[in-house]
């Protein structure tokens, strides 16, 4: 049982902290931007247009925190941990050294890895999909890891060329 009560803990910390950091992408709350500014930050950084991608940041980080917490929907809210967290790696905290403390990608690499183990381990016992006998097929979970990758790459390379200078020295 403690094996299960500290996997359960696990997953609702990192799920509850992605919740969270989507609602204050979505709704302003706990200090975040709401979706304007974090619409105009994403512009800045090559994500444009900047509202839908702050949109579908803000989604996939509530709602995948959300069913990554609760062990509902196994494994598509680590899927949708992980493909936001590559997002952010690859174009936020691009280039800025491994750590946290220069805005580099430490933050995003943990999540990543840490819904990566939840993914793969299964939700546990303590979860909602094993008190309502929920199991995802696996077509459709190969659905949404072939498509949260596409978008993750998609996004990460078009940000890339939108801020990389240019032939002419600019």
């Amino acid at each position: 049982m403690m094996r299960d009560t500290l996997f359960a803990t696990a997953r609702l910390t990192l799920g509850g902290y992605l919740a969270a950091h989507g609602a204050q992408k979505l709704f302003g709350v706990w200090g975040g931007n709401g979706i304007d500014g974090t619409a105009g930050f994403f512009e800045s950084v090559g994500l444009a247009p900047g509202r839908p991608h702050a949109i579908a940041a803000g989604v996939a980080e509530a709602v995948g925190g959300t069913l990554t917490g609760l062990g509902l929907a196994h494994p598509v809210g680590p899927i949708m941990i992980g493909s936001t967290m590559g997002v952010a790696a690859g174009t936020v905290h691009r280039g800025k050294g491994p750590f946290s403390t220069d805005g580099g990608p430490e933050l995003p690499i943990i999540n990543t890895v840490a819904g990566t183990l939840i993914a793969l381990s299964g939700p546990g016992r303590l979860s909602v999909d094993r008190l309502v006998g929920l199991r995802v097929p696996s077509k459709v979970v190969a659905l949404v890891a072939a498509g949260g990758l596409a978008t993750a790459v998609t996004m990460v390379v078009r940000a890339a060329r939108s801020t990389a200078p240019n032939d002419d020295g600019g």
